[in-house]
């Protein structure tokens, strides 16, 4: 765990990124937002740069930007105008990459290529109501795993550029450890990626990507008809990503508020694969912190059994606590890797996580030793000796 700069532990600034992240304020939270602005007894007046930074930081400065413009005079007009600024850059991000998106879906469709998009603008446009309400950054496509090959060379045809060249040679076990690849553009770097699991390998959350593909529902985003995952599939998706990042921004907990409000998810097969895949805490410490921090109110055909994991409180607990105060976590820690253990609620998901951190090699051993190919097997034990000298620098 990181330590928090003394800019990042400013609570009553937090305090207004939080009041200032909803989607759909009614005007009881506008007036929370006015209160805080301008409370009965100031102790200090707002340091704006640390609410922009903060904003910035948790993917929330369109909304910032859209509830303080309601308030009227209340905000300065010059850090209103900053506000508009970072607006304004994210609706032009929003427009070129639905048009990069629209392109790219466009020659894999003439290749007989399914891909799934989802995040990013295509959440945004769907749950947001709003392609720019939600600051997008790049653009995420689920692809099917035997179809990378063939999208990667469609891909650089376009222009993108593989950020982490793989050998010819480990591209096949590449892909069976890991899940994603990450492109650069001439327009920016780390503007696509590819993913074919939900996780690495390591994780041990098998998702049903076949099943996911099947379910997909078609949507319209910036005129062009996609398909996206389902909104129960999406709910287990981005509970799953959120806890790999340990809740570290608050607009990952916005995007479940926004699917939360639909009220006609199927909760009998969302809580069914939540227990198949073994992510049922991971699932109930989303909805705990989306309550906390939100007011979003925890669906009731699921409540009581939320409430009653005692482990899934006490995690959400801490995250509540770290999140005003900047905390993050290293993921090549031992300190992240014992907190994602404790994040699943089986013994046997525990165990074949630890296994597969263990024994699961990736670009890390393949760049500190080349091997041929007949004798790749070896790298689950360059694998072994690298996480044995990085617990003994721990």
């Amino acid at each position: 765990m990181d330590r928090p700069t003394p800019a990042a532990a400013l609570v009553p600034e937090w305090d207004l990124v939080l009041a200032a992240s909803c989607v759909d304020p009614r005007e009881s939270d506008l007036g929370r937002i006015r209160f805080l602005l301008n409370p009965p007894v100031p102790e200090r007046p707002v340091e704006w740069e640390a609410v922009f930074r903060l904003a910035d930081h948790h993917g929330t400065s369109s909304l910032l930007y859209q509830n303080l413009s309601r308030l009227g005079g209340i905000v300065p007009p010059s850090e209103l105008a900053s506000a508009r600024q970072s607006y304004e850059r994210n609706v032009h991000k929003s427009l070129f990459l639905a048009r990069e998106m629209i392109r790219i879906l466009d020659r894999l469709d003439a290749m007989g290529i399914e891909a799934i998009p989802y995040k990013g603008i295509v959440l945004s446009e769907v749950y947001y109501g709003d392609m720019a309400l939600r600051q997008s950054g790049d653009m995420d496509l689920f692809v099917r795993r035997h179809d990378v090959a063939r999208i990667q060379s469609a891909i650089r045809q376009l222009g993108y550029i593989l950020r982490v060249p793989v050998p010819e040679d480990a591209a096949e076990d590449y892909i069976a450890s890991g899940y994603e690849c990450t492109f650069d553009s001439p327009a920016g770097r780390n503007l696509l990626e590819l993913q074919w699991a939900l996780e690495p390998h390591f994780y041990a959350v098998d998702f049903d990507m076949d099943g996911l593909f099947k379910r997909a529902v078609n949507v319209t985003v910036a005129g062009r008809r996609v398909k996206t995952p389902s909104a129960e599939d999406l709910l287990l998706v981005l509970s799953v990503h959120a806890a790999k990042h340990v809740w570290g921004r608050l607009i990952w907990l916005c995007d479940i508020a926004q699917i939360l409000k639909l009220g006609n998810l199927n909760w009998d097969w969302v809580q069914a694969h939540a227990r198949k895949f073994g992510i049922e805490r991971i699932l109930n410490v989303t909805l705990l912190l989306v309550n906390r921090l939100l007011a979003t109110a925890i669906p009731a055909p699921i409540e009581k059994l939320i409430l009653a994991d005692r482990a899934a409180r006490a995690f959400a607990d801490e995250i509540v606590v770290a999140m005003p105060h900047g905390v993050s976590y290293e993921q090549q820690q031992i300190s992240y890797f014992r907190l994602m253990m404790r994040l699943r609620e089986r013994r046997m998901d525990r165990l074949r996580f630890l296994a597969r951190l263990t024994f699961t090699p990736g670009p890390g051993e393949w760049e500190a030793v080349r091997l041929p190919k007949v004798l790749f097997p070896l790298y689950r034990l360059v694998r072994l000796a690298r996480l044995a000298s990085r617990f003994a620098r721990g």
